[in-house]
């Protein structure tokens, strides 16, 4: 393999289904001089790599693998969450996780590992029959738990449409996340077939059988804006709205419990 050779970049392309002439005239180079750059017979420029990977929006953690295939030193940082130099990100997000109780609101990483939660969310596991320190340790990943059979995919009374939607999303976020790619071929085959679409609705609602009977919610998501960093890249906080009264006056019940 020669030394200019970047099989990364050519990877990041297929996975977009992007040729190379798009990119080329999305760079504004010769689809030629692309070829080249892609087998190693062209040594890119540190500044034509940033180009090609701003042009096929690269996550900051395949850009740094690119530079570094290529020669160069990464681009960004990595820095782990307990750093000190993380401690306003952490108040942030602790912030964000508190001003949503008594409602579920947590913090995961690319990989849908969990890396912060709040009372809600243990509430919402005691109400499920479910012992909330299941969720410390830093052994806790959402994906596997609600697509494996047991845990708290059994617990979901609409599961198949569930399923199913989170198999899509997390499918779709695979393509940016590399850390994903072998948790999807371990879950693969448990994940069930698709079913006839259901009614179209707003938003879909996770419906969960509970000792206060059946709970119903809706999601949203907050990123960090511009991240520099890639820890900070890859974290999401999802939040869980009750989607009918019944649930929000479970969810208050168990915060006074």
């Amino acid at each position: 393999m020669n030394k200019g050779t970047n099989p990364t970049l050519a990877a990041l392309r297929a996975q977009r289904r992007i040729s190379q002439l798009e990119l080329s005239l999305r760079v504004g180079v010769s689809q030629r001089h692309l070829s080249c750059i892609e087998t190693g017979r062209a040594r890119a420029s540190r500044e034509m790599l940033i180009a090609l990977l701003d042009a096929l929006d690269a996550p900051l953690a395949e850009r740094n693998q690119v530079l570094l295939a290529a020669g160069f030193a990464p681009a960004y940082r990595e820095t782990r969450l307990d750093d000190p130099e993380m401690a306003p990100v952490r108040a942030a997000l602790m912030h964000l996780l508190d001003a949503h109780d008594p409602a579920p609101a947590l913090v995961m990483d690319g990989a849908w590992n969990l890396l912060m939660a709040n009372k809600g969310l243990r509430g919402l596991m005691r109400l499920l029959g479910v012992d909330p320190a299941l969720l410390d340790g830093g052994n806790f990943n959402l994906l596997r738990a609600c697509l494996q059979p047991g845990g708290l995919r059994q617990l979901c009374v609409n599961e198949l449409e569930v399923c199913a939607a989170l198999w899509q999303r997390a499918s779709s976020e695979a393509a940016h996340v590399p850390a994903l790619r072998p948790l999807l071929a371990e879950l693969q085959p448990h994940v069930p077939r698709p079913q006839a679409p259901a009614p179209v609705t707003p938003l879909l609602h996770t419906r969960l059988n509970s000792s206060a009977g059946e709970l119903s919610f809706f999601s949203a998501f907050t990123t960090f804006g511009t991240p520099l960093d890639v820890t900070l890249a890859s974290l999401r906080v999802e939040h869980f709205f009750p989607a009918d009264a019944a649930t929000r006056a479970a969810l208050a019940q168990a915060a006074s419990d």
